[in-house]
């Protein structure tokens, strides 16, 4: 009888024994990653607050001009105030673009409705103190009530923004000790310099 052969085993792969340690810090990293993303508006526009703050600037030269006790003063302001909203909401639709995300996400919704209490405030405010003529008031008022809602919704943003939030709020409490004719100084301070030194920070950290 010949021999027989012995049957020729195949070879097994053999794979690699995963690293615990390495796939734990990815999960992480995603986790972490997926948080920030649902938590954090980073959408907010900072080329489009460097505009924003140029027209203040403009703004508050034609103001001076004026007499803050004149109707047209105030009209000065309110078309300025009018013109920065349309220029902040443009840039930050042309930003959710560009970083993929949505105007209408969940922490754009919580920080909208933790920027209008203050916001509203000011309004009110504002239409009170027109009632009364006292258009004198009205800047500390503008500044202090536009940094309390750039605060609050800020705490869903990026860290610049209430920074830039605590700033105006700190202006605004300096304007109510100063005389009237350096309140549109303090709106050109506060509403120009302060949108175009955080809006240089938050273009050139986040994007745009």
């Amino acid at each position: 009888m010949g021999q027989t052969q012995p049957l020729r085993k195949e070879e097994q792969p053999t794979n690699e024994p995963v690293n615990i340690g390495d796939r734990a810090i990815d999960n992480l990293r995603f986790i972490r990653e997926t948080m920030e993303r649902s938590t954090v508006f980073t959408s907010v526009p900072g080329y489009g607050g460097i505009l924003m703050g140029a027209t203040a600037i403009v703004a508050a030269y034609i103001a001076h001009s004026q007499a803050t006790t004149s109707r047209d003063w105030l009209v000065v302001w309110l078309t300025e105030a009018v013109l920065a909203f349309c220029i902040g909401l443009l840039a930050m639709w042309q930003k959710t673009k560009l970083t993929k995300t949505s105007m209408f996400s969940t922490p754009a919704r919580k920080l909208v409705m933790n920027s209008l209490p203050p916001m509203l405030c000011g309004v009110f405010i504002t239409l009170g103190l027109w009632r009364f003529e006292h258009f004198e008031a009205m800047i500390p008022v503008w500044i202090l009530t536009y940094g309390a809602a750039v605060v609050c919704g800020g705490a869903f943003s990026v860290k610049a923004v209430p920074l830039m939030g605590w700033c105006f709020i700190a202006l605004g409490a300096v304007a109510f000790f100063l005389p009237v004719s350096l309140g549109n100084v303090m709106m050109g301070l506060s509403f120009g310099v302060l949108h175009i030194v955080f809006g240089f920070i938050i273009g050139r950290r986040f994007g745009g």
